[in-house]
């Protein structure tokens, strides 16, 4: 067991391990937290122009920042290099109306590396000498159609000749609440440089909002050792101190509105927030208190550094004593170097030696990155309503039942700060790999009474929350457990998945009422996949009538066989669960062969010419036409499939009988789908919506390379519309899907997502669990042609490392030293100061494997780090024997003994 892992036991027994960590938002201004516009437009109510003068109402922002768990107290970094108009406080990026492809941050940072607890973090930012060029970016942008690229910070050429300075932060905790800071400047110029570091501390203001809150306070104390410090007092939180190792100029505001320079009005604080900027900025010395008390200060280090030259400035932020033990800083170097050498040792337990040095790099950044994207997120819906000017509603009435205040994992904290629950189940699988209780109550959370509607829906995302993201809480509930039950040899926590499953399956309930008239087809709408189909799927259509969604039916099938598997489980343990598995295993046979219905009335979903599944689109009066686009949603249908061991079912003879029985009485539903009662390997069943015809006709178009089969993954629309568009026409309008690998030109959905055909890991993910279960069953006797139309023909496991393979070439370096995730950013792809920071990004494209979309989501994108370790350590002996146990193993026992 590592210190990091005796760590983890620790915070799970009550020790507070985890209470400050990187809780900062990336991002909080343009969010609908932020928002009381009357017409609900968060980007302009709450622009970039203002953060560094208005108060926040709901969260903070900041550069490599941490808090403590409530966000109370916040730290972060704040810069200048003599040029800029503003501190660099926060990261900057184009709103959703200024990017020509959606919202998108123009900074450049990277989360290096972190563990579970935090007690050891790294976070670099690259800060131009020269002027950050603000309105380039904006007014660049403006002119460009959705048609060219995103003129990026580097187009600017603001880091021409290395002009700019590396700034490292790192943080290491002594104890819970004793954290070292260390921030390394470094000078890549070819000239001497100036820089203002600002290491800022603050409390966020929540006594402007809450009537009788006690309002906390910051001062300055002078230590026998000539070190400054900031105190820190809050009635909730304690006592805390900022100790400075060098005597530098304390500089002292509140945290409050700058009401006279945003509004006109009288300011509540002669010392507003933005007075530490006015006094670095402009030399505006009446701006800070001269009293040295506020409840925001910053400690202004200049720096001047040589060519090359680096500089380290040493702080600490502790909870405060009566009395001094020990010089601030005499443990310092030593403590440092001691949490980074047990950060080495945690991370070498996640491979067994397989990995090369780069795909471990690739791996540590990829979960690093998941660590820092954790975020304090409070809303309260009914309190946000309430506090709407002239008590104007713009959205989510329905749900003022929410009262969010909670760490979450976010899928990008400056471009998604906010949770979406698809990617919060993705988010889980690399999470459980380092920190299985947080993955679990990530999943737990949303099933909370704080979260789901009484009616039993899952929120969407704030601008939203009544959308419909993708039903996979049920998968992500059997798999996270499953893993954990593996670390703890075999003991599963069922305290979890009853609960979760009892909460699953009122959510269950609330997606029946989401079924067509047709029967047990669905019309889910948005479904998180963007602009994917012809139409705006969460509007109503311009035909009139419905559709009948091939994903959203087979999200359902999926969701349907998870919670049989979870009942069968629960039945191991609770007799009463028996009744459970049947009554969700009906559920699956109705959804399954509700996607090709017998008959020939050319409405169901498959498509027998074609061999694929595609979206019904019904009229008013009852007919109907297959919209004939390939994509995702014809492959999603392969996603759907799971095996009943033999054992399992041995262990429960009633449910296997009552199994055998359903299968003889709905004979007819069982006719198109494979077969639930035909034994595969080792006895196995499967539950699965294509028969093996179907599967095969299914696997053609996945494995053609000049269909779905990137050379960096599966692409989510086929490169056949590449030639060949789609058109619907209807009342004088032609509406078109195309291929497009790289950036959108549909502004659906605003426009800064793409799933017309880049790759998309969370549908890789589903496709790989598909086919590592598919070949479980089927062994090596099932093979096909791979790529499609040439004479290699391997089996299902073979294809799914295949695939990985290609997964993994957009991050690891080729035989050039190159990695496809750049694309044709030559800074990034040969300086030495760059090629090895990696960026996670939303998507990739869909011919040459470079980031698109946002930058740092290894919310999603972190599932990497699973594909390694998977892979890594996997033998298909693993799976014809064991099964998915033999998977999960596999994830598990590929290292030294975890400790969790």
């Amino acid at each position: 067991m590592t210190k990091e892992n005796e760590r983890l036991q620790q915070a799970k027994n009550g020790i507070a391990w985890t209470k400050w960590g990187p809780y900062l938002s990336e991002r909080q201004w343009g969010t609908v937290r932020e928002d009381h516009s009357q017409n609900g437009n968060a980007w302009d109510y709450f622009p970039h122009s203002h953060s560094g003068s208005r108060a926040y109402r709901w969260g903070e922002d900041g550069l490599a920042g941490i808090s403590d768990a409530q966000q109370l107290l916040c730290f972060s970094v704040a810069l200048w290099n003599g040029k800029d108009n503003i501190l660099k406080e926060r990261l900057f990026g184009l709103t959703g109306p200024q990017g020509n492809h959606g919202e998108d941050v123009k900074e450049y940072y990277f989360y290096l590396d972190n563990t579970p607890t935090h007690s050891y973090m790294k976070y670099l930012y690259k800060y131009p000498q020269a002027a950050f060029p603000y309105s380039d970016l904006v007014s660049t942008n403006s002119k460009r159609s959705k048609h060219e690229s995103e003129y990026e910070l580097l187009d600017t050429g603001v880091f021409d000749d290395n002009r700019y300075f590396d700034i490292f932060v790192e943080y290491a905790k002594a104890t819970p609440e004793d954290l070292l800071i260390k921030i390394n400047v470094i000078n890549r110029g070819p000239e001497s440089a100036s820089l203002h570091v600002l290491p800022t501390l603050w409390f966020r203001n929540t006594w402007s909002w809450i009537p009788d809150q006690a309002k906390p306070s910051l001062s300055a104390s002078q230590s026998k050792n000539e070190s400054h410090r900031i105190l820190a007092s809050h009635a909730q939180l304690g006592d805390y101190e900022l100790i400075c190792e060098n005597k530098t100029p304390l500089l002292f505001v509140d945290n409050e509105t700058n009401a006279q320079r945003l509004f006109g009005s009288k300011n509540t604080s002669d010392y507003v927030k933005d007075g530490i900027n006015d006094y670095v900025v402009s030399g505006d010395h009446a701006r800070v208190n001269p009293q040295h008390t506020g409840t925001k200060a910053s400690a202004d280090h200049t720096l001047t550094l040589a060519a090359g030259e680096s500089q380290i400035i040493r702080l600490r932020l502790r909870r405060r004593s009566e009395t001094e033990t020990a010089p601030s800083f005499a443990d310092f170097d030593a403590i440092f170097q001691q949490r980074h050498q047990e950060a080495d040792q945690f991370y070498a337990q996640l491979h067994d030696g397989s990995l090369s040095k780069d795909e471990q790099r690739v791996m540590r950044q990829a979960l690093a990155g998941m660590l820092w994207s954790k975020q304090y997120y409070e809303y309260d819906v009914a309190r946000w309503l309430q506090e709407q000017p002239g008590k104007t509603a713009t959205r989510n009435t329905d749900w003022q039942h929410m009262n969010n205040r909670d760490i979450i994992s976010m899928p990008d904290k400056w471009e998604y700060p906010w949770y979406a629950v698809w990617d919060t189940a993705f988010h889980t699988l690399p999470l459980v790999m380092v920190d299985p209780d947080f993955a679990k109550h990530q999943l737990q959370l949303f099933l909370e009474h704080r979260y789901q509607h009484a009616n039993g829906q899952i929120p969407a995302y704030e601008w939203n929350f009544s959308d419909v993201n993708p039903p996979v809480h049920a998968w992500a509930v059997r798999a996270i457990y499953q893993i954990d039950r593996e670390r703890c040899n075999g003991q599963g926590d069922i305290t979890f998945l009853q609960t979760a499953f009892t909460k699953l399956e009122k959510n269950f309930q609330w997606w029946g009422a989401r079924k067509g008239p047709e029967g047990n087809v669905y019309q889910g709408g948005f479904l998180g996949l963007d602009n994917i189909g012809v139409f705006d799927r969460s509007a109503e259509l311009p035909t009139g009538g419905h559709l009948e969604q091939s994903d959203g039916t087979a999200w359902m099938a999926l969701y349907a066989q998870n919670m049989v598997q979870i009942s069968l489980e629960l039945a191991k343990h609770d007799k009463s669960y028996q009744g459970k598995v049947i009554k969700y295993f009906d559920e699956f046979l109705s959804i399954a062969a509700a996607m090709d219905k017998i008959g020939h009335h050319h409405d169901e979903m498959w498509d027998e010419n074609d061999g694929f599944f595609y979206d019904v689109l019904r009229f008013p009066d009852g007919s109907a036409t297959r919209l004939k686009v390939r994509s995702l949603v014809g492959l999603l249908p392969l996603c759907a499939a799971t095996v009943i061991e033999a054992k399992t079912l041995a262990q429960l003879p009633e449910v296997a009988a009552h199994y055998q029985s359903l299968v003889d009485s709905k004979e007819h539903l069982t006719q198109n789908i494979a077969c639930p009662a035909e034994p595969g390997v080792n006895g196995r069943r499967l539950l699965a919506i294509m028969d093996e015809d179907k599967l095969r006709r299914v696997l053609a178009k996945l494995l053609d390379e000049e269909e779905f089969l990137s050379p960096y993954g599966i692409r989510s629309l086929s490169k056949f519309h590449q030639q060949h568009p789609y058109h619907f026409h209807w009342a004088g309008q032609t509406h078109t899907v195309a291929y497009l690998p790289g950036e959108s030109d549909s502004g659906m959905f605003g426009g800064n997502s793409n799933w017309r055909g880049p790759v998309w890991m969370p549908a890789n993910i589903l496709i790989l669990r598909s086919l590592l279960y598919l070949y479980s069953y089927y062994g090596d006797n099932f093979k096909v042609a791979y790529p499609t139309g040439s004479d290699q023909e391997l089996t299902l496991y073979q294809i799914a490392e295949k695939i990985a393979q290609r997964l993994l070439r957009i991050f690891l370096q080729d035989k050039k030293g190159k990695r496809a995730v750049f694309g044709g950013a030559e800074k990034f792809q040969t300086d030495p100061h760059w090629r090895d920071h990696l960026l996670f990004y939303e998507y990739f494209h869909g011919d040459d494997g470079s980031g698109i979309g946002a930058s740092h989501q290894t919310g999603w994108t972190g599932t990497i780090a699973t594909v390694l370790a998977l892979f890594g350590s996997l033998q298909k002996e693993d799976l014809l024997n064991s099964g998915m146990y033999g998977l999960m193993q596999s994830l598990v026992n590929n290292g030294d003994d975890h400790g969790v």
